[in-house]
């Protein structure tokens, strides 16, 4: 399954080659490949590459999200093109219960692109994962650049709004079973069934 980034968070075009994800299946979870240019722009995090860093959304990252959108139970992965990364759980909204999950992450880097393959296994997901999407953000200051797969419908905006990846009614229909087969089913996540926050 390969999806492309190619509008801004509020619907515009993006003015660069879009950010390419695809997901495959994995060993023990999902694949999740990044194809995207490199902008180097804010600098790299100050974290060791292939370690979680916290707030990596404040660097150049794309990232992923898998809703279930009965509970508003979700995983956000966020992947640098320095080799950090940010594992995210959540349940409701913005509702973080646990973060800097292990990842197996690699990156490979020129001038003017990146790509990463990081697999994701299956107890980070939370249970029936229905709906999907995906964003990308780079640039500082004034140029900074929000950018999203399915991004807020022009005709919604209201005045003054700004980026919000966690507006999960914007996220569209998913199912691992498009990439999987229509026999195969989620398996249990002994993650999601404890569900306690760190402390």
């Amino acid at each position: 399954m390969d999806f492309k980034v190619e509008h801004t968070w509020d619907g515009f075009p993006v003015e660069h080659e879009p950010v390419s994800v695809g997901l495959e299946p994995g060993d023990g979870g999902v694949l999740l490949k990044v194809s995207a240019p490199f902008f180097n722009d804010p600098p790299a995090p100050l974290g060791e590459p292939g370690k979680p860093f916290n707030r990596l959304w404040d660097y150049e990252v794309v990232e992923a999200f898998f809703l279930n959108d009965i509970t508003e139970q979700y995983l956000e992965v966020e992947l640098c093109p320095h080799g950090q990364h940010l594992v995210l759980l959540l349940s409701g909204r913005r509702n973080v219960w646990k973060q800097e999950l292990a990842l197996s992450f690699k990156v490979s880097r020129g001038e003017t692109k990146w790509e990463g393959r990081a697999c994701i296994p299956w107890s980070y997901f939370p249970p029936n994962v229905t709906k999907f999407n995906s964003f990308a953000i780079h640039g500082s200051k004034d140029k900074r650049s929000y950018e999203a797969l399915y991004p807020v419908p022009r005709c919604e905006l209201q005045p003054g709004q700004k980026p919000d990846f966690h507006r999960l009614e914007y996220f569209r229909p998913f199912s691992f079973n498009t990439l999987l087969g229509e026999e195969w089913k989620q398996p249990e996540s002994d993650l999601w069934l404890t569900e306690k926050p760190d402390l």
